[in-house]
């Protein structure tokens, strides 16, 4: 075993005494992973981590994820000690209103936090999309003698992040992509909350790794330094491999609860707290450190500081000699701005033609990926039916990592964490397909996408019972109503192509949260907009498509294909002398951003309301008195014969609007 220096051992019980001090104080908490976890981090932060504590935001440090994420306090004593803007008041607030230091990492909350952690699985997988995101780059804008992009995706991992079926999917892909600048230690303790892991998990998971394409490795003591970081030197030598290395710690390490699951999710107390400072010999009260810690780490600091300083001159001179390169580098990755104009390329469509909105996103596509180049498509193994692949784009392979194509294969959950980093990290807009139905394999990654508040792009394809054949299985029925309850997640489903268009339009347009684009599998009429609104109403997330001569008795408002039916409807009732005004209404969220004159002017709240729709009715009562929707699951028949017997015909639609005149 090699023997820590003083100064290592006073800076390792720093980290362990902030987390379980803190904890304590919040009386809530984890303090187990960060007591046995500090060594490592440690030698990892202090000695490899490329960062810059006074800019967190420098485009070419080391991306760290703290994918144990419930072990935050481990995170926030490494930023605090290193010199990132984290006062040591904020350690004092632990998972308290207003402070710095919530419960689990918060990406855009707390500076230097990469990536929303906490779901178990998510960090590492989304750390997959980082490293990806590393690896693209560095083929598109590196040149010789100018390696501006070249730098690690570390991860701290817990035995459930490895339990987890995510980080299976996305360490299969990490393996099967060479990503070599991946390195993750995992934390190794043996121990869960329901006891010891051997419970639920006995698989050899090194063998495991080693099976997915992974250099292995191993940590007998989690206390050893020296052990630490001779395997983090090998990790890095091996950059045709990403690496993992199992690191046997003990959790709530010093402490009478240690390897206990009683050390994980709640404090110590003061007694066993008490007791653990006598056993580590720190005889420091809470939240006091020793100024020679403090020094000791402030060379994470200038290391940073002096890193990026070379960074910024190697820049400048690469973007002397590459010019059009360094503004591409600026534009794409630190001031992430689309291209100037991209949005006028967006492809028209002839009215009157029938095409599915799925295809007309794929003419999008085509229209648009020349223009923008940080457009990263891919699917999972549904790309013939995603229409997700532009022409011209190349399958992303590590023979060919200018591929701008991502075959996820069948794994939508890894798809979805994968989006994520790729965004997190910088320089690519990457959007993925499935099948709407198949939205829920992913519903975790898409959640931390709009808690993030970061710009992913879904595809959902098949979007509603008129896919016919497959069946209830592949009908999605809850889907719609169940994405839109999810907060800052704009949900558009388009009526026709050129919705369609401006459905992409506002989804690349957004900054601050996911975008998913609802499409279907059948063919719907280009809307003519000589006789219709023009499409860019859209953009306001409802508007009144079609206004009877007469003054409307009532509304029926509609989405995507059901958008036709509802005008047929409206048609079919002006014969009966029914006026009848039809609102297309593809995003609520766009829509609820509009002033409440604006969408009072719209969906009149004095006039009787229908909502048609192929999806559960619930929700609907925001804006409707009534709907025409779909309160079961599907059945297995041709498409229209599916949609008819569920009632989707413009003589039913009629009815119903008649019966809610009636009430």
């Amino acid at each position: 075993m090699t023997q820590e220096t003083p100064i290592e051992t006073l800076a390792i019980n720093a980290i362990r005494f902030l987390a379980a001090d803190a904890v304590e104080a919040a009386k809530s908490g984890h303090p187990g992973m960060p007591m046995g976890a500090a060594p490592m981090a440690y030698v990892l932060w202090r000695e490899f981590l490329k960062q810059n504590p006074a800019d967190p935001q420098w485009p070419d440090r080391d991306r760290f994820v703290l994918s144990a994420g419930h072990g935050s306090m481990l995170l926030y004593a490494l930023l605090h000690l290193s010199g990132y803007d984290l006062p040591l008041e904020e350690l004092k607030r632990f998972r308290q209103w207003g402070s710095k230091t919530p419960g689990h990492p918060e990406y855009g909350h707390t500076p230097g936090v990469e990536v929303t952690t906490g779901p178990l699985g998510s960090g590492i997988s989304t750390a997959v999309g980082l490293a990806l995101a590393e690896v693209k780059l560095a083929a598109e804008f590196n040149r010789e003698r100018f390696e501006i992009v070249n730098h690690y995706t570390y991860v701290i991992a817990s035995d459930g992040d490895l339990m987890e079926g995510i980080s299976s999917e996305a360490s299969s892909l990490a393996g099967h992509w060479k990503l070599g600048k991946l390195i993750v230690l995992w934390d190794d303790n043996h121990i869960s909350i329901d006891g010891s892991t051997k419970i639920a998990f006995s698989e050899d998971v090194l063998g495991r790794y080693k099976a997915y394409g992974w250099q292995v490795l191993r940590v007998e003591d989690g206390n050893d330094t020296g052990e630490i970081r001779a395997a983090l030197e090998v990790a890095r030598a091996n950059t045709s491999a990403p690496t993992i290395i199992a690191v046997r710690t003990h959790i709530g390490y010093g402490s009478p609860k240690q390897d206990s699951p009683a050390a994980h999710g709640a404090p110590l107390g003061e007694e066993a707290l008490a007791e653990t400072r006598k056993r580590l010999g720190w005889p420091y009260p809470p939240f006091e450190i020793p100024e020679e810690v403090y020094q000791h780490f402030r060379r994470v600091l200038d290391k940073g500081v002096a890193a990026q300083e070379r960074w910024e001159k190697l820049f400048e001179a690469y973007a002397w000699e590459h010019p059009e390169l360094g503004d591409e580098f600026t534009r794409r990755v630190v001031r992430r701005a689309l291209p100037d104009g991209w949005s006028e390329h967006l492809p028209p469509f002839k009215a009157g033609e029938k095409i599915a909105t799925r295809k007309a996103s794929g003419q999008v596509l085509a229209a648009l990926a020349p223009q923008v180049p940080e457009l990263l498509g891919g699917s999972s193994d549904l790309t013939p039916s995603n229409n997700t692949k532009a022409p011209g784009m190349t399958d992303f392979s590590p023979e060919n990592p200018d591929g701008r194509y991502i075959h996820y294969g069948v794994r939508e959950h890894a798809m979805g964490a994968i989006l994520n980093g790729l965004v997190l990290h910088g320089g690519y807009r990457p959007y993925g397909g499935t099948f709407l139905v198949f939205s829920d394999y992913m519903r975790g990654a898409v959640r931390l996408a709009a808690l993030m508040g970061i710009p992913v792009v879904y595809v959902w394809t098949h979007d509603s019972i008129a896919i016919g054949e497959d069946g209830p299985t592949h009908q999605p029925v809850e889907h719609l109503m169940s994405l839109r309850a999810l907060p800052n997640l704009w949900v558009i489903r388009p009526a026709d192509a050129a919705e369609t268009a401006i459905a992409w339009r506002m989804a690349l347009e957004r900054s601050d949260g996911p975008t998913a684009l609802i499409l279907t599998r059948q063919g719907l009429p280009v809307l003519d907009r000589g006789r219709y609104a023009p499409a860019e109403e859209a953009l306001k997330g409802g508007y009144v498509l079609s206004e009877p001569v007469e003054p409307p008795r009532a509304v029926i408002v509609a989405t995507g294909s059901e958008v036709p039916l509802a005008l047929e409807a409206q048609e079919l009732l002006a014969t009966e002398g029914v006026a009848v005004r039809v609102v297309s209404l593809p995003c609520f969220e766009a829509f609820e951003q509009q002033s409440r004159t604006y969408r009072e002017q719209v969906l009149p709240p004095e006039l009787p309301t229908l909502a048609v729709e192929a999806g559960v009715t619930l929700g609907w009562e925001r804006y409707a008195d009534a709907a025409c929707g779909v309160d079961r699951f599907g059945a297995s028949a041709p498409g229209p014969v599916v949609y008819r017997e569920y009632g989707f015909t413009a003589e039913n639609v009629a009815a119903k609007l008649k019966e809610l005149l009636e009430r």
